[in-house]
């Protein structure tokens, strides 16, 4: 039994979306800026008019970020995004970990364009779990190509950037299920995002659009599924290498590859935290948690989340290094 209501739960998410970016606000504000740092002699002293050189593209969690390196840069990424927490079937224990590790290489072809094949593993243990076959395994799951184009830099006179991105992907057991499939998906971002407060302050904001197309193996039957999905975050610098932000998720699954039919949503919030690791590495940590769902399945439609297309939790972690 929930401990909380439903109108419950949607003031403590009122809460934490009115809350959360006030304190990160607030610890920017805080923090000494460029100017300050340079009239007490720090590290970038002299150098307090120049616009900030913090790269968006992986500052923040499951939001991603516009830029795009210079032409020639390089960059091996390790991404892995967990899901867990689904549906009991039944009494007895039951439990649900799908785990996707990406292993990539960034190229930047110009200052405004990048490409990134990657390499994609599936890790899963799900047992008494309602609509997913009990199985644990682990296994080489396929591959994508990452395209992007950055139409314009962030400057000090037009501190905020637009980016597209197209990730076409094809995987060998269906994201949720786990089950032996060709899978091809495109998912499509368009990615915005602002230096709030020069130095301090950093807000980012996409919208997805993910349609795949999985034809089963042994039954051949043939499954076509769609996303559409709107992520945001901000993110303050709390140290000289250290970042912090909540973000938040809006996802809509549809049946069929072009939003055909509607069949449930859910929003997911928690928080980011990014650590830059000497000048060319980095680590992003992400964890957000649903707060509100809903399936339009009669069998589930009174239950307070969407447990059939999305899981309860959601956890991502990324490390890359340039060169």
């Amino acid at each position: 039994m929930s401990i909380l209501s439903s109108a419950g739960k949607l003031r403590l998410l009122a809460a934490f979306l009115l809350f959360a970016p006030l304190v990160v606000v607030r610890f920017a504000l805080a923090a000494p800026g460029p100017g300050q740092e340079a009239r007490e002699g720090g590290p970038d002293a002299g150098k307090g008019d120049e616009p900030d050189k913090v790269d968006t593209e992986n500052l923040f969690g499951f939001t991603e970020g516009t830029d795009v390196g210079k032409k020639g840069e390089q960059e091996i990424l390790v991404d892995t995004i967990g899901r867990f927490s689904k549906r009991r079937d039944g009494p007895g224990r039951s439990g649900y970990g799908a785990a996707q590790p990406i292993v990539s290489y960034q190229y930047d072809l110009t200052d405004n364009f990048s490409i990134e094949p990657g390499l994609w593993f599936d890790a899963r243990d799900s047992r008494n779990v309602a609509g997913v076959p009990g199985k644990s395994f682990g296994t080489f799951n396929g591959g994508s190509l990452e395209l992007k184009y950055q139409f314009f830099k962030r400057t000090a006179e037009r501190p905020f950037s637009l980016a597209l991105q197209a990730e076409p992907q094809y995987a060998r057991v269906t994201p949720i299920e786990g089950q032996g499939a060709d899978v091809y998906s495109v998912e499509t971002r368009l990615i915005a995002d602002a230096r709030l407060v020069p130095d301090r302050l950093w807000g980012g904001i996409n919208l997805i659009y993910d349609p795949q197309v999985a034809r089963l193996k042994g039954s051949g039957e043939v499954d076509r599924s769609s996303t559409l999905s709107v992520s945001g975050t901000l993110m303050a610098k709390v140290a000289s290498d250290l970042y912090l932000g909540p973000e938040a998720r809006y996802m809509r699954a549809y049946e069929g590859a072009f939003l055909n039919r509607f069949e449930g949503h859910a929003v997911f919030v928690g928080p980011v935290l990014h650590y830059q690791v000497m000048e060319k590495g980095f680590l992003t940590l992400a964890y957000s948690t649903q707060v509100f769902g809903h399936d339009r399945d009669p069998d589930f439609a009174d239950r307070a989340f969407n447990l059939n297309q999305f899981s309860r939790h959601n956890l991502r972690v990324r490390f890359g290094v340039e060169f």
